[in-house]
């Protein structure tokens, strides 16, 4: 065995064995994969291994593409050619107009990638399908490369193929410890000595925590069990002359797919269960939990009346097995938070048909240092503190039971709620807020006229349109308050710190005192990597010279791990988070100043602190920290409060607007003021896949500055020209909104993708934002949007088409 190598890659399902391949494609050689068992001996070895084209999302889709090209390649492999059942096709069936309407954008957002699905009725479901009934199904939405795929087979293929290429697999040889090293490099202690290596991959199914817990974290996966059943031979399927397609049924919650001349049901039953919570036994390998078909009689009974051949047909084998889901039900791939030269890949519930396109991304991450997808979608710091195993269990649970019912606009499911709260979240609800998750935050997304409000989930605009409308009214013509928890804030300190942030900025980074900036940073490749605004804070009795550093609720873990790796052991800068201890409220309107004049001694005129100020103060007695910035586009006031202080700040704001007639406004109404403005979002606008001139970001990237992370891959960049421009586009409909991912034609071609879309109350547009070809980017140029499977016109727009002078913010 090895003592020194590159990599040390822990586990050998498919998330290891497809890393170790993908690692040596990218043209790393000197990696190993350690494994305590045999090869596939955890969840693989038991999976149904289905392989899916459907995502719900390009990233998604785009990984599934890659695996599927993948393992037709290895079937068709002379040397060693293994067993793919690839284009049975398979169905995602629907009983509701709305899962139709949704399938139809899936197939708008698969097509940008080359991915072309079909949404096709009831009766073409059956004749495709000959077993099923078509009572109480409308239609549904057709893979056509839909298939499935020996497990023990492909791994064994992935791994004889890493060998080959000069990568060394360890069976039988468990991971006893992990220690870091002062210079991040890694020791993987196993029972046969250890190895020393640069980077160590987690990739160990559902004792991902047991090799977390030897480098001090925790990862939000838990297990649930899952039971499928064998058939015995159904003479349909003898004489049918063609494999059957497979069927994926939200109705009734199970799954089929041929095998040899029966087939192979598994069940998403309502009272399932949680497995390994309290630990998992060092012998379960190659092993099954107790059958249990009594807890799947309910999704039983809807299998047998939509496929009436199984109540004719006796089981042949069961198979209930551990698999693993994360707190949002996508795998986690990527960088550990907080640690050094440590990667996952893990939380893989449907790991065999999509692990190809994870192992991957992985590698492209861990050797370029991004892959060429934006990943955040699989992030493991897409979450941070919050996730505990009981949390995560409940997700886990949510999403089990939920398997095949896709995510709805502005639905949000009742599991894991209430998971960070402020001393507002209380009172904002008896005020009768709808409240969205955002990183666990309970952030209100609009306020209902009533407690039995519930808006139809769909794609369409719902019954809250009007709602939102009318806060957005609030904000424009008098004052809103609004308030924006868990937004990342980070204290910067330290004589270096202009430096160290200068650096780290593409622009101009505000230095001043009393000043705030905004600015972009980007990867080592010249692409957007995060966004966020620099204030320079005064020595006060609250601290030293200071800067405060914002961005995205979300980004927590993502910038702090960013910021830290770049900072020199020579320079004077220390990184605080108080994200969990301060709290915003944002005073938005053309009467927001008078509001604050009334809570707040000082001058708070346009001269006395005007736009892009910051300043320490009270709220009341309540000590608050204001910034003169705007995401609504109207004169506004960001209040940052400690959250012991925050009821004080809230309820002096309240009194002091009642004469103006201040309104509560919510998070939506946000979205809507920003996509007027032509203010961005991260990760839905800004993201890896582009740099900051295709992002329409030029006023923000100073080249003649010096040196900054990124600009020499820039450089190179800028010289080759783009190769999409992100436009705004007006859409010509009144009834839906354009949802991220939906293709733009030109003719038939897909000639871009939308990013945000919403309804623009102040303008009284139906707006989105899209990355399209460049010749097709200029103001007035038409295009086509498959709008939900309704192709509609799209006009392109000049980029802020409310106050584009920015006069109203300015006040």
């Amino acid at each position: 065995m090895k003592s020194r190598t590159k990599v040390v890659v822990i586990g050998g399902g498919i998330a290891g064995c497809s890393t170790l391949y993908h690692l040596t494609q990218e043209g790393w050689t000197d990696v190993v994969l350690v494994e305590r068992n045999e090869l596939t001996s955890g969840t693989t070895w038991h999976s149904a291994a289905q392989v899916t084209n459907f995502g719900m999302n390009q990233t998604m889709v785009g990984l599934k593409t890659h695996s599927i090209n993948l393992y037709q390649e290895l079937a068709n492999d002379p040397e060693y050619p293994i067993n793919y059942h690839h284009g049975d096709g398979g169905i995602r069936m629907a009983n509701t107009e709305a899962q139709m309407q949704g399938y139809r954008h899936f197939a708008s957002m698969a097509r940008g990638m080359d991915v072309h699905f079909e949404v096709i009725d009831a009766e073409e479901c059956a004749r495709r399908h000959p077993l099923i009934s078509t009572d109480n199904l409308i239609g549904g939405l057709w893979d056509p490369l839909d298939g499935d795929i020996d497990p023990a087979q492909l791994c064994q293929a992935l791994a004889r193929r890493a060998r080959k290429a000069g990568a060394e697999v360890y069976r039988n040889t468990p991971v006893t410890g992990l220690t870091q090293h002062k210079d991040d490099t890694w020791t993987v202690h196993t029972e046969h000595g250890d190895i020393d290596c640069d980077i160590v991959v987690n990739a160990c199914g559902y004792r991902v925590n047991e090799v977390g817990a030897m480098m001090g974290v925790h990862h939000p996966v838990s297990s649930m069990e899952h039971q499928y059943f064998l058939t015995e031979e159904i003479a349909a399927i003898k004489d049918a002359g063609h494999r059957m397609p497979l069927i994926r049924c939200p109705i009734s919650d199970y799954y089929c797919r041929q095998e040899k001349n029966g087939l192979l049901v598994g069940f998403y039953e309502q009272g399932c269960k949680t497995w390994g919570m309290d630990g998992i036994d060092p012998n379960f390998v190659n092993a099954l939990c107790p059958d249990d078909l009594e807890r799947i009689m309910d999704v039983l009974d809807g299998a047998f009346a939509r496929m009436p051949a199984l109540q004719e047909v006796g089981i042949h084998t069961v198979v209930n097995g551990p698999i693993t889901y994360t707190i949002d039900g996508a795998p986690l791939v990527g960088p550990i938070p907080g640690k050094r030269n440590a990667f996952c890949i893990i939380g893989l519930r449907a790991g065999l048909g999509e692990g190809g396109g994870h192992g991957w991304l992985l590698a492209q991450q861990i050797v370029h240092g991004e892959a060429c997808y934006d990943t955040w979608c699989l992030d493991p710091r897409r979450y941070t503190g919050h996730t505990n195993v009981e949390l995560c269990a409940q997700y886990a649970i949510q999403d089990y039971q939920n398997e095949f019912r896709f995510h709805f606009p502005n639905e949000h499911r009742p599991a894991g709620r209430y998971a960070k709260t402020t001393p507002l979240t209380p009172v904002l609800e008896a005020k009768g807020a709808e409240f969205t998750p955002v990183n666990g935050w309970e952030r209100a997304e609009y306020f209902k006229p009533s407690p039995d409000f519930h808006p139809t989930l769909g794609f369409d605009f719902d019954e809250a349109h009007d709602l939102v409308g009318a806060e957005v009214k609030a904000v424009q013509e008098t004052v809103g308050l609004a308030e924006v928890n868990g937004f990342n804030r980070f204290e910067i300190a330290g004589t270096d710190r202009h430096s160290f942030l200068d650096r780290m900025f593409c622009g101009t980074v505000a230095k001043r005192v009393g000043r705030v900036g905004l600015g972009y940073l980007l990867n080592h490749h010249g692409m957007v990597k995060g966004e966020a605004t620099v204030a320079n804070l005064p020595a006060t009795d609250r601290g030293p010279d200071r800067v405060w550093y914002g961005s995205a609720a979300a980004s927590e873990f993502h910038d702090m791990d960013w910021l830290q790796q770049h900072l020199r052991d020579d320079e004077d800068v220390q990184i605080r988070s108080l994200t969990n201890d301060q709290t915003i409220l944002v005073l938005a309107g053309p009467r927001a100043r008078d509001v604050l004049s009334s809570v707040s001694r000082g001058d708070w005129s346009a001269a006395g602190f005007p736009w892009l100020s910051v300043r320490e103060c009270f709220i009341g007695f309540a000590p608050a920290t204001v910034m003169a910035v705007s995401f609504s586009g109207e004169l506004a006031y960001e209040i940052h409060v400690p959250n012991a202080s925050l009821y004080a700040a809230y309820k002096a704001l309240r009194q002091a607007g009642e004469i103006h007639g201040m309104k509560l406004f919510g998070a939506r109404a946000v979205e809507s003021m920003r996509m007027e403005k032509g203010f961005l979002h991260w990760k839905a606008d800004l993201i890896t896949e582009f740099d900051p001139f295709e992002t329409g970001l030029d006023r923000f990237v100073k080249l003649n500055k010096g040196d900054f992370v990124g600009r020499e891959a820039l450089l190179k960049r800028q010289a080759h020209g783009p190769n999409r421009k992100l436009v705004s586009l007006q859409i010509d409909s009144t009834t839906t909104p354009a949802h991220g991912g939906a293709s733009l034609m030109h003719g038939d071609e897909v000639v871009g993708t939308v990013t945000s879309g919403d309804w623009g109350y102040r303008v009284g547009m139906n707006l989105a934002y899209a990355f399209v070809l460049p010749d097709l980017g200029k103001v007035g140029q038409t295009l086509d949007l498959d709008l939900c499977g309704t192709i509609v016109g799209a006009t392109v727009i000049p980029p802020c088409p409310y106050d584009p002078d920015h006069t109203r913010m300015r006040g």
